[in-house]
């Protein structure tokens, strides 16, 4: 009974993840709600992370190319790139396509930044993946 209590409670949180990265993902870039949304979902998927690693950690690394992505749209390439950075630190643990999208990502904000070469490198290794 315990053991389904948690689960229930796992699924509840996961579920609020997917809605706060919903909100943010359709609300203007300028939105103060999606940043603050974004970032809650980052919180609590590293909670998540961190009871279940083989479970969560691609939510995880989703909600923190969610999180790049935002600030990209900001225009604010410098503030993305921590967050691009470790998305693809915790993809390489679960292969597939969230390393690819993460890779994706990171090649996005460093080509904002300017920085061509490591953006192509990026963009090679995830082509490599498909």
């Amino acid at each position: 009974m315990a053991r389904n209590g948690f689960n229930e409670r796992t699924s509840a949180r996961v579920d609020a993840v997917e809605g706060l990265l919903a909100y943010a993902s359709t609300q203007s870039r300028w939105s103060r709600q999606a940043i603050e949304r974004v970032w809650e979902a980052v919180a609590l998927s590293r909670e998540l992370a961190r009871t279940d690693p083989g479970a969560h950690t691609a939510l995880l690394a989703r909600s923190l190319r969610t999180a790049a992505r935002l600030m990209l749209r900001r225009r604010r390439p410098d503030d993305a790139l921590p967050s691009a950075e470790e998305a693809v630190r915790l993809a390489r643990a679960v292969g597939g396509a969230p390393l690819i999208l993460a890779l994706g990502c990171l090649s996005e904000v460093l080509t904002a930044l300017g920085r061509h070469e490591e953006a192509a490198v990026a963009m090679i290794e995830a082509d490599k993946l498909t």
